[in-house]
Parts: structure tokens; sequence; C-alpha cells
């Protein structure tokens, strides 16, 4: 009489696990792209209260506040902060450590700085990104202005320097920041 095999050989066993292997190769890098894009996103969202209220300003005063009463360390700003723009509070998402705007000092540009360990290692941690009104275009009574990313703070190139052009960055914060239309090298 034959015996029936029980369960299965080793050789079979060992594939499954090279298979998954594979797979799981494949999947866990763009898993971490994904997460990177998320937190990047949930940042520029962020900031869309404050780009509207510099924009409001603008519209309501014909011209950028000079700054907006001080810098913002933490996790959130009470509402004497911003209130020169007319904001009751900013919350800053984890991925932030600090948000600045001095019109005077940074071209009317909001800056943020993003903390170190919150985003990725060798990404956009511990950097800080330039928001500013673009430039060179006459903005009619009534019009929309709009802020762009302009530069990396405390950069010693002169500004407009395209942040995601900068060699520092990973492809993923140089495609999720770049509208400047320019070719990175």
């Amino acid at each position: 009489m034959k015996q029936i095999q029980k369960g299965f050989t080793l050789i079979e066993l060992m594939i499954v696990v090279a298979i998954i292997g594979i797979l799981a190769a494949v999947a866990i890098p763009a898993y971490q792209d994904y997460v990177v894009k998320a937190k990047l996103s949930k940042v520029v969202t962020s900031m869309d209260p404050i780009k509207t209220a510099i924009a409001m300003y603008y519209q309501e005063n014909g011209s950028f506040p000079v700054e907006a009463t001080a810098n913002v360390v933490g996790t959130t700003v009470t509402g004497a902060t911003w209130s020169s723009l007319g904001l009751t509070s900013v919350t800053l998402p984890p991925e932030l450590s600090r948000i600045d705007y001095n019109g005077a000092a940074d071209n009317y540009g909001l800056s943020f700085t993003f903390a170190t360990g919150k985003v990725k290692a060798n990404t956009i941690d511990g950097q800080s990104v330039v928001l500013g009104p673009v430039t060179g275009n006459t903005v009619a009574a009534g019009g929309a202005i709009t802020l762009a990313v302009s530069g990396v703070g405390g950069s010693a190139t002169a500004l407009p320097v395209y942040y995601a052009c900068s060699a520092q960055m990973d492809n993923i914060a140089r495609k999720f920041f770049n509208n400047s239309g320019a070719n990175c090298p």
C-alpha cells in the first residue's frame, strides 16, 4: 500500500516564504513613500487657513501685513499671536516645529520648519520652507493672490531658490513641493 503525503515539503514552504519576501520588498517601500506624502499633504493643508488669512488681509488693506505679532513655537498658538491676520488660533501638526511670519524680513513669506524625526530621515526633517506671494504680477482689486514655495529658509543662496530643486531633499519632497516649473538637476 502506498503512503499518502501529509503536509507540505520543505521546498514548497521555501517557495512560499520567498514569494512573501518578494512581495514585502516591493510593498514596504511604496507604503513608506505614501506615509511621507500623507504627512506632507497634512502640513500643506494645515497652512491653508493662514494663507487664506494673508490673502484676506491683502484684499482688505491693499498690502501684506508687516508681521503676525510673534513667531509660533510649540503645538498651539494663542489667539493674540496671529490677531493681526484675523486668526483666533493656529494649531501646528506634529510634523512642524515652528511657523514664522515676518513680512519685512521674509518678503511677506510664511515659513515653516519641519520637526526632526517626524516625517522621514533624509527627506525634509528639520528643513524650513518659505511660502511667499507670487511676485511680478499685478493683482486687480478683488483678484486672487497665491502663495507658492519660494525657497529654503536659512539658505545662503539668494531667493528665489526653488525648494524642490534642493540637493538635500529626496525625490518625494522634490515632487511634492515642485511648483516652480523648473527642471530639477
